[in-house]
């Protein structure tokens, strides 16, 4: 019997219309038999039925032909909705005023008038009956034959049905029940599925084995989406949230295209949007030079920057790769924008003089740095060459050639450093804010913020690769923290930042709340499905496994050396007014650190960092590979 049913489901389309079709000419009279039985309350009515048998013969010639007509057969059973029923209920309404026009026709008339009311009804129920019956049957089977994973929908509003209807058709998940804040939905059912209060969870977990949870709250704010992150971070299950409403509205993506959730989510930031004019200020219509293009943060604000129409963007990058990358990236995506990859080094002044003044660059953004914390401890002397002696080249150039905007990209890592490159981007600060003072044509800004999500050395693409490989985590204190903000708000904040200067500021990034680094790797974790293995959890999946500071590293960050800070018109942007050494005097230990540099003492060039950069207290000794104090000492 399975076998006959599984071969009739596997027909061809047009055979199974055709079968359907058939099955209507049988169903039709039926109906009709059962409105004269309902009509007379006999089981054989017969004086009526046999008087008028060419009804039967109309409604199972006639009738077919309808539905046909309103595209029944055309509709996947498997898939029947409101637009088939409604297919059926224009069929049967027009076959049943047939009938009585029909009748006119017919001599002696012996219908009674209520008989074609019950039929319609009947006919209803039997047609759109078998339908409903066909689909279930299918659902069964479907079941049967796929190992589907029982998961479960947070949210029961209008996403959360639409992607449980998406669901139905898939032969990999069984949506099992509802999850939703919302009181007044708790204990209701939508299409046979339960609502729960969110705190059932634990208890539903328990009794049935849910593969994964489904978040549906393509418009909710981030804050009210970390809430919810949040709160389900305390149970081990993968957690899956449907598109945005942008992506699902612009067709990049389909109701049940799922995906991990995003780092970015479980920081709970609402985005401000941007302040008009404040992108565009420095950018609509103007030559844009990028040093770094190809770095993260970089190649983020060429992104941007190409968005605002520039009269040409010019990528600056030593790196060829990276500069070959970004630049196929904007040469595909707007064409209608001069874009010119530009091979060099910030170190070299006549490259970057020659740049500046070839394509008459009116707004420099300089991203261009070493950032990485151990890399620079390690490294010193590149470390310093690049990041202090690199930005006062750019800084120079700029007011040399005439450049009307210059921006620094600067860190959180600046305040009260307690490592090398820490120290050298401060410095950097410091030179900007002294080339500002005597700068009558070219305002120079600096704009400092923390961690960015995904960046090159980031610990979240860390976790990912760890967390894939079954562990274990590796953090490096139990108490470190560290601010984040996602790449593209951070440009874009600098962007806007940079349209507001007015020499010599110093904008600081509003970076919300710091995150503990160990909870964030804790959250991804159980967001992934899997329990952290710890002393109280000896069975569980990934354990997480402290391996101590790094050189130069230290648990907290901070945005502000002084608390002179004040608001602007943005509100995700600060101004701080911080001081720096007096021109003669940085003047003399710039000279003195080149002379350094080319001693090539990086132990030297350290405790002249110290001088420039009063605030930096380094945290061990000099640990550069080359260097004579280091821990590896000279091998004879």
């Amino acid at each position: 019997m399975n076998n006959h049913v599984h071969s009739l489901l596997n027909l061809p389309r047009l055979y199974k219309s055709l079968v359907m079709l058939l099955a209507d000419v049988v169903i039709l009279p039926l109906a009709l038999y059962s409105a004269f039985v309902l009509r007379f309350a006999e089981f054989w009515p017969q004086p009526y039925v046999a008087d008028n048998a060419w009804m039967f013969v109309w409604v199972a010639l006639v009738g077919p032909l309808l539905l046909l007509k309103f595209g029944l057969y055309r509709a996947v059973v498997r898939y029947i909705g409101w637009h088939a029923l409604m297919s059926i209920l224009q069929g049967v309404l027009l076959l049943v005023a047939s009938l009585y026009v029909a009748a006119w026709f017919v001599e002696p008339v012996h219908i009674p008038r209520s008989v074609p009311i019950i039929f319609a009804l009947v006919a209803l129920l039997y047609v759109g009956g078998t339908r409903a019956i066909v689909r279930q049957y299918y659902r069964h089977i479907t079941r049967q034959n796929y190992q589907r994973k029982s998961v479960m929908i947070y949210g029961a509003g209008t996403a959360g049905i639409q992607l449980m209807k998406a669901l139905f058709s898939s032969h990999e998940f069984n949506v099992v029940a509802f999850i939703d804040d919302d009181d007044k939905k708790w204990k209701s059912t939508i299409q046979g599925v339960s609502v729960y209060a969110p705190q059932s969870i634990a208890e539903y977990l328990e009794q049935h084995e849910v593969d994964r949870i489904l978040l549906a709250m393509p418009s909710a704010s981030a804050s009210s989406r970390k809430r919810v992150l949040d709160f389900l971070a305390q149970y081990p299950v993968l957690v899956q949230t449907m598109p945005a409403l942008s992506d699902l509205a612009s067709g990049k993506a389909q109701v049940d295209s799922l995906r991990a959730i995003e780092i970015d989510e479980l920081l709970g930031r609402d985005i401000v949007p941007p302040l008009d004019g404040l992108l565009s200020k420095n950018i609509t219509r103007q030559a844009v030079l990028v040093t770094g293009a190809g770095g993260s943060i970089g190649s983020e604000l060429c992104r941007q920057i190409a968005m605002q129409s520039p009269s040409l963007l010019v990528l600056f990058e030593m790196s060829e790769y990276a500069l070959y990358a970004i630049h196929q990236e904007l040469a595909s995506i707007f064409a209608n924008v001069p874009i010119y990859p530009v091979l060099g080094n910030v170190l070299d002044t006549q490259r970057v003089r020659d740049v500046m003044r070839e394509f008459a660059i009116e707004t420099v953004y300089h991203a261009a740095a070493y950032k990485h914390v151990p890399l620079v401890e390690h490294n010193v002397l590149e470390g310093v060459r690049n990041n202090v002696l690199g930005s006062q080249i750019v800084a120079q150039s700029a007011v040399v050639c005439c450049v009307k905007h210059c921006v620094l990209i600067s860190t959180d890592k600046a305040v009260r450093p307690t490592n090398v490159m820490g120290a050298t981007k401060r410095l950097a600060e410091q030179v900007f804010q002294d080339l500002a003072t005597t700068s009558q044509t070219t305002r120079l800004s600096m704009v400092r913020f923390g961690n960015v999500l995904g960046s090159s050395g980031s610990v979240v693409p860390v976790f990912r690769e760890q967390l894939e490989v079954g562990g274990p985590i590796t953090v490096t204190h139990p108490d470190i923290t560290r601010y984040f903000m996602t790449i593209p708000e951070a440009a874009s904040l600098v962007i806007q930042a940079g349209a507001m200067a007015q020499g010599g500021d110093v904008f600081v990034l509003d970076m919300g709340e710091p995150v503990k680094i160990v909870d964030l790797a804790k959250r991804m974790i159980h967001l992934s499905g899997l329990e952290v293995r710890d002393g109280m959890h000896l069975e569980g999946d990934i354990e997480i496994k402290f391996t101590g500071l790094r050189p130069g590293e230290k648990l907290y960050e901070e945005l502000l050396i002084g608390e002179n800070v004040v608001g602007t018109q943005h509100p995700k942007i600060m101004r701080a007014s911080e001081g720096c050494l007096p021109s003669a005097k940085l003047k003399q230990l710039l000279s003195e650190l080149d002379d350094c540099l080319e001693e090539r003492s990086p132990v030297k060039v350290i405790e002249l960092l110290m001088q420039l950069v009063p605030e930096f207290k380094p945290v061990n000794v000099c640990v550069d590979w080359l260097s004579y104090g280091s821990t590896l000492g000279r091998q004879d």
